[in-house]
């Protein structure tokens, strides 16, 4: 552990100017504290945030950051207060303690919902000053590197997942791979202890039966480019453990089968270098085609620079090879903290940082706990792909993304206006999914909204979220609007009329925040008939008969401009169309259920809520589903396809469920404007010397 003139003398070596008496009064008032309190290893619980702290020297960061490593746990494992930390260091590190320190003393939370209200403040916290991010990272990877003196297997591996999940990929976000692989592999040992076992030992084996190979390898890499006149650094290394595994569960492939476990780094003076030892390799020994990445053009969203390439050396033998400036490798392997300028008049270095923008939209959009932590691990997903706007701004996206994610990429608006997409100027569904380097141009309309349908193919978490926000308002919207028709057959049974006061006043008897609130309330049947009476005419209730609520309206509510899917769904059992006759189920927390008056469901005697509605009028649209009995001979379903077309009937599921030569049994889903429209079809197929029997079901 530092003792305290050693963290002072590392603060002054590279910063002469910090404040000596500050730094010592931090390192007295951690330890006094935190006082007899120890660590699951035996050792004093102030030797933590003291080694923080030495991690954070090692990144040269400024005072006030050093300060906040040394009592970033004061706040949450000790009397202390942030008022007092304030008082006695300052508002800048009472601001950065209060955004690293947890709520774990939250009593009323569950775990997931701890841990999703941790890194929602954290996120938050983060967007105001990254150095809340820094002291974070260096504060999990202490508490890795001590993981292994805590008892409890199980908590053991859910810090390590979490670390895996959440904090290894945020480190590879701000560019901190040093840390990145640290964490990875200390995770690694507690999640797949079995693995991580086999790996460390094969390549201990390795090592042993091939001696010194990576420095022989190293050394005439730097001979083949100083006879090319390239004067450079070079190191070799084995792939860390975790990368191997990660590969042998990509690939499908055993240890043995892995061919490139070893890898070299060339660090050069100038970018132009770069270029003239990559062409110098690529002459000297074979390129592995499709394994060249050039990120000096074009850099990771981290800021990360390199030439990547691999190559085959004697025996067959693959590796890889990475080429990078000295300057772009201190930038490499500590991101946003190797070039820290916050001691140069307050400057921030983020403008690496644009995708923490789009952890702060999801933030504000997640619903719950599990959607936020979902929404993030997808948003800080590691491997990326490169696209581009027809103006030629480039986005990075996830593997696996589609053209919608592109559009919520470039911006929120734009992607709950899309309706279609041109990608390299070919029109493609909004589903295909884009490869490195495409032109993705999205067409969009101001009528347009987000389908619940995209949910099943976008990728990133920022497209997710916006999505299920949208959907989750429209849905709100339209079953207030269900509430609000059903608030007046309600308020057409009281003695009297009710007004704008006598609204207010249920409102705040029924403790809902505001009108909008008792919609969607009654249009969700979270309250019934008699406590919205009750609410909005005190006593009025008091002769009804206990049983049966009713509950059934005394003429039909409309569902006219409402959309299937939203605020109502239609029946599976029944595919109702417009022109029958229907009737609404109604359950607590659930959309109405739109059935046929002759439904057989309804004749099982279902004991919900009903309502008598109707179409409306001019409503058009609905899907109706078809049993077809076809002659199975050649032309038949042309036949019949001719007749949908004919009466501009779109086909949206075609199914053959039986074949009884000589015939087959189909069943059809139709889109049609009303049961008029479906009722021609199903004259027209009967007529037909193709279809033997035609009904609808």
């Amino acid at each position: 552990m530092l003792r305290q003139y050693e963290l002072v003398e590392r603060v002054k070596e590279y910063a002469p100017e910090a404040d000596e008496a500050l730094l010592n009064r931090a390192y007295v008032y951690t330890v006094q504290k935190h006082g007899t309190q120890k660590r699951a290893s035996g050792d004093p619980y102030f030797s933590h945030p003291v080694e923080v702290a030495g991690l954070m020297t090692e990144l040269k960061l400024d005072q006030q950051t050093i300060i906040t490593a040394l009592l970033h746990d004061t706040v949450e494992d000790t009397l202390a207060t942030i008022e007092e930390v304030e008082k006695l260091f300052g508002p800048a590190v009472a601001r950065l303690v209060d955004g690293v320190t947890k709520l774990s003393k939250i009593e009323a939370m569950t775990e997931s919902e701890r841990a999703a209200e941790n890194l929602r403040k954290f996120l938050l916290a983060m967007s105001e000053d990254l150095r809340v991010l820094l002291v974070k990272l260096a504060d999990r990877l202490h508490n890795m590197r001590t993981l292994h003196f805590i008892k409890d297997e199980e908590k053991r591996r859910r810090i390590a997942r979490e670390t895996m999940d959440i904090y290894a990929p945020l480190a590879e976000r701000v560019g901190m791979y040093e840390y990145m692989r640290e964490m990875q592999l200390l995770a690694f040992e507690q999640l797949e202890p079995e693995g991580y076992a086999t790996i460390t030992g094969r390549l201990a084996q390795i090592r042993s039966q091939e001696g010194g190979q990576v420095d022989a390898i190293a050394f005439a890499i730097k001979q083949a480019l100083a006879e090319a006149g390239v004067q450079v650094e070079v190191t070799g290394r084995e792939k860390h453990p975790y990368s191997i595994w990660r590969k042998m569960a990509e690939r499908h492939v055993t240890f043995e089968q892995i061919t490139d476990i070893m890898a070299f780094r060339v660090l050069t003076e100038a970018p132009d270098d770069c270029y003239h030892a990559l062409g110098v390799l690529h002459q000297t020994w074979q390129m592995i085609p499709g394994r060249f990445k050039d990120y000096i053009s074009t850099p990771k969203s981290n800021g990360y620079k390199s030439l990547h390439t691999a190559l085959i050396y004697e025996n067959s033998m693959r590796m890889e090879v990475q080429i990078r400036t000295k300057e772009m490798h201190r930038t490499n392997e500590f991101g946003l903290a190797a070039h820290w300028a916050y001691k140069q008049g307050g400057a921030r270095p983020d403008g690496q940082v644009g995708w923490l923008r789009d952890l702060i939209e999801i933030v504000d959009a997640s619903h719950d706990a599990e959607e936020l932590l979902e929404h993030t691990k997808l948003a800080i997903y590691q491997d990326r792909i490169f696209a581009f706007t027809p103006k030629g701004a480039l986005h990075q996206l996830p593997k696996g993304s589609t053209a919608v994610d592109f559009a919520y990429a470039v911006h929120t608006d734009l992607g709950n206006a899309a309706v279609g997409a041109k990608i390299n100027g070919r029109h493609v569904p909004l589903r295909t999914q884009l490869v490195n380097g495409d032109v993705v141009e999205v067409i969009k309309s101001a009528s347009s909204e987000p389908q619940l349908s995209w949910l099943g193919f976008v990728v990133t978490g920022k497209a997710r979220a916006a999505i299920r926000r949208a959907v989750r308002a429209k849905e709100r919207a339209e079953v207030a609007e269900i509430g609000s028709k059903l608030l007046d057959e309600i308020a057409g049974r009281l003695p009297q009329r009710i007004g704008k006061k006598a609204l207010i006043a249920a409102v705040r008897r029924l403790d809902l925040r505001d009108e909008a609130d008792l919609m969607f309330a009654i249009g969700s049947a979270r309250l019934t008939d008699r406590q919205v009476m009750e609410a909005l005419v005190p006593g009025s209730t008091a002769e009804l008969p206990d049983e049966p609520e009713w509950t059934h309206t005394e003429r039909a509510i409309s569902i006219k401009g409402l959309t299937p899917g939203m605020g109502f769904e239609l029946a599976e059992c029944c595919h109702p169309v417009p022109g029958d006759r229907i009737v609404g189920l109604r359950r607590p927390d659930h959309k109405v259920e739109v059935h046929t008056i002759d439904c057989l469901t309804l004749a099982n005697g279902i004991d919900v809520d009903w309502l008598d509605l109707s179409w409306g009028e001019r409503t058009t649209g609905a899907v109706g589903r078809l049993r077809l009995v076809l002659y199975n001979r050649p032309g038949t379903l042309a036949e019949v396809t001719q007749i949908f077309a004919s009466n501009r009937a779109n086909v949206t599921n075609l199914q053959m469920v039986q074949r009884d030569e000589p015939f087959g049994t189909y069943e059809v889903d139709l889109e049609v404007a009303d049961l008029a429209h479906l009722t021609r079809i199903i004259g027209a197929l009967r007529a037909s010397e193709a279809v033997a029997e035609a009904e609808r079901l």
